[in-house]
């Protein structure tokens, strides 16, 4: 025991005195993050070993035995991605005001699934969405289909995760960002495959609160540093874009500098706050076309409806989203802060470019804060991605497992090989979405808003017509869904061919009015338009489906 504590100490006083290291914004290994980074993981890790999976119930559903406050923190961690922690603030710092669409949408989304859904949800009592889709519209074709929507929704959220994970383990190992990528998805793959949804949602309670920690720290540090209001600073936030937009002069700065000696010094920015102002290139259209889709989207994510399905209960479901809505909004006032302060310590030229996704660590950085807390905001981003990277892979998996293989190819199999070919597409997808990360396509939160508009076009209009319209039958729902797989196409193909520098006939128009970050303004209302009005025209759907959701989910 005296000689644990000795090399305790020893490696204390190391890490501090190697802390230093961690001033330079990028390119060098930075011993006390690195330290307390590897001393999360393992702790991961060791979560996932004591929380094993033991068969398919606790792969899919963690055993349905997770409380609603241990839900709630689940549901905000398995939220608050490196979309959220890295993300929000970047989007803010590189377009002021108009990132709050992204803000707005999210948390207006979580208040969607509690009004309309996270009860009924529960009370349908499935594993998965193709689960609830597949046996709603009684089509082993729709389950297949939205089994692999699924599969791709998780895909392309994955890979704006898998983009943070690089950067967090690039910045605080200094090693190439391709390296770091791999690095840091191999950890987050090895306790997703020994512990499933149970080890999963164990860790995610823990990475909830890594995750406030780490993110809330600087923030005190800072507004106190720059004599800012400290106690509360979300609301000492106001007075820095003040700042922003009416500039401050350098001669009232001799004794604030960040942690290159430049002055704490702006020229006046008012497109800063100006969501849609033309100096900005943004549109009012663009901003409530992304709030609109970040809606839809979040109410028809499978690995958001697929949380509802670990409690007990319907009313537990419910009461997991209002848990859920208080944790997420802790972080959600936050972000702008750290988006503020980074527009106003990298002000001076000689900083250069920074890059935007990780902005959150280099404001702390800027900000001259101990190197340590900069490391334990690293570790706290890094926990933020694999939190959501977990659970998107096990909605995958799930949709892989049970809803194609099991349901539509392989019905005899046993929760054997039910389990074993979970953790095949598990680590399927780990591989996939490591290669597009490594392409760097967008923003990371740019890259998650996709994902998004795609939930949005597709199961969301089958979830939302499924569970309050009695009416929506199996051949409307296949028409819906194919409408909103179209517009989805059009503007992934516009998207792509932007990015491989190629021009499509009404490139312009498409891009703009189909944008890849917001088409499901459009798409979603045309799907549930479609899908009624081909219900109308067709057969009824089967009494027993009518009276299942009469008796059962809305009793």
């Amino acid at each position: 025991m005296k000689k644990i504590s000795i090399s305790l100490l020893l490696l204390l006083l190391a890490t501090f005195l190697f802390a230093s290291n961690a001033t330079a914004l990028e390119g060098s290994f930075k011993v006390g993050p690195a330290i307390i980074l590897i001393s999360i993981l393992v702790l991961f890790v060791l979560v996932g070993l004591f929380f094993r999976a033991k068969d398919t119930t606790d792969y899919y559903a963690a055993g349905r035995g997770v409380s609603r406050v241990g839900s709630g923190m689940a549901i905000a961690s398995n939220w608050m991605s490196a979309a959220s922690f890295l993300g929000m603030a970047a989007l803010m710092y590189g377009s002021g005001y108009h990132g709050l669409a992204f803000v707005v949408g999210w948390t207006g989304g979580y208040v969607l699934l509690l009004i309309l859904m996270a009860g009924q949800i529960r009370k349908y009592g499935k594993y998965t969405a193709p689960d609830f889709i597949g046996d709603r519209y009684y089509s082993t074709g729709l389950r297949a289909t939205s089994a692999v929507v699924a599969i791709l929704i998780s895909i392309s959220y994955c890979v704006g995760q898998f983009g943070g994970i690089g950067l967090m383990f690039k910045w605080v190992m200094g090693i190439d960002y391709m390296w770091a990528v791999i690095i840091g998805s191999s950890v987050v793959l090895t306790y997703t495959l020994i512990s499933g949804m149970l080890g999963v949602t164990k860790n995610m309670q823990i990475q909830y609160v890594i995750i406030i920690i780490s993110f809330l720290i600087p923030l005190f540090i800072l507004t106190y540093k720059f004599d800012y209001f400290w106690i509360v600073p979300e609301i000492g936030y106001g007075a820095v874009v003040t700042d922003i937009v009416q500039g401050i002069p350098a001669p009232e700065t001799t004794n604030l500098v960040n942690s290159f000696g430049h002055d704490f010094a702006i020229l006046p920015s008012p497109e800063y706050a100006m969501p849609w102002d033309p100096a900005t290139g943004k549109t009012f259209f663009q901003w409530i076309a992304i709030t609109f889709s970040l809606m839809i989207g979040t109410a028809g994510l499978p690995h958001v409806i697929q949380r509802f399905y670990v409690v007990p209960k319907a009313r537990d479901a419910r009461w997991s989203v209002v848990w859920g809505l208080f944790f997420i909004c802790i972080l959600y006032w936050s972000a702008p802060v750290f988006s503020a302060f980074g527009k106003i310590l990298s002000a001076d030229p000689e900083i250069g470019v920074l890059a935007k996704d990780a902005i959150v660590v280099y404001t702390a950085q800027l900000g001259d804060i101990n190197p340590l807390i900069v490391g334990l905001l690293a570790a706290g981003g890094v926990s933020a991605a694999f939190s959501t990277v977990s659970g998107l892979l096990v909605a995958g998996s799930s949709a892989f497992s049970h809803d194609l293989y099991f349901k539509v190819i392989n019905p005899k199999a046993d929760p054997k090989t039910q389990l074993r070919m979970a953790r095949f597409a598990t680590v399927l997808m780990a591989i996939i979405v490591m290669f597009l990360a490594m392409l760097k396509l967008a923003l990371i939160g740019q890259l998650v808003a996709l994902a998004f508009s795609l939930a949005g076009c597709t199961i969301f209009p089958l979830f939302l017509l499924g569970i309050w319209w009695s009416g929506s039958n199996k051949k409307g729902a296949i028409s819906g869904l194919a409408v909103g797989l179209f517009i989805t196409a059009i503007s992934l193909t516009y998207f792509v061919a932007g990015k491989a520098g190629a021009t499509l006939p009404f490139h312009s128009f498409v891009s703009y009015w189909l944008g890849a970050w917001y088409f499901a303004w459009i798409g979603a209302p045309l799907a549930i338009l479609t899908n009624i009005i081909v219900s109308k025209l067709t057969e009824e759907t089967p009494l027993e489906i009518r009276k299942f959701l009469v008796e059962k989910v809305h009793s």
